[in-house]
């Protein structure tokens, strides 16, 4: 599959809407617990600093998109954070780190400095790819994370340097 990554369109929220969702539903990666709807998703994705989507160059659906933002404001606002999301059923495939990868660049572009994680989950598999690409682990916070099925997993703190 050929993936091309570029802004969020208007046409672009339903099916971005959709993946954001599917994550958390799936209650092991993202802290919300509430999925959106039409309206406070358009006002989610559309507040951010930067929100990309990736399309299947073939049949121009939305396979994952990133959000960016800062991570803090003022004297930390060169801190971006970003959230990543690719659709269930295209999971392995790639589509994540080519998000990851543009998302890097687009906050350099954006003028951050550091792209931080607050929260990766200990147990999410993006984990490793993180560490193939650059990103430095700060350390661990042990239980930060509540799951969907009601256990606690630890977060791992990460940044990468723009």
């Amino acid at each position: 599959m050929e993936i091309q990554i570029r802004a969020l369109t208007k046409q672009d929220l339903p099916e971005a809407i959709a993946i954001w969702n599917q994550v958390v539903e799936d209650g092991i990666a993202f802290p919300q617990t509430e999925p959106l709807d039409t309206e406070s998703g358009a006002s989610f994705l559309n507040a951010q600093s930067f929100t990309a989507v990736a399309l299947d160059k073939d049949s121009g659906q939305v396979v994952g998109l990133y959000i960016l933002h800062p991570n803090n404001v003022g004297r930390c606002g060169h801190i971006c954070n970003a959230s990543y999301a690719v659709r269930k059923d295209l999971r392995g495939q790639h589509i994540g780190e080519q998000l990851i990868c543009h998302c890097l660049a687009k906050g350099k572009e954006l003028g951050f400095r550091i792209l931080q994680f607050n929260a990766v989950v200990k147990t999410n598999p993006a984990l490793s790819l993180y560490q193939k690409l650059g990103f430095v682990e700060l350390g661990t916070i042990p239980g930060g994370f509540l799951k969907k099925d009601g256990h606690y997993e630890d977060i791992v703190l990460m940044y990468h340097l723009l």
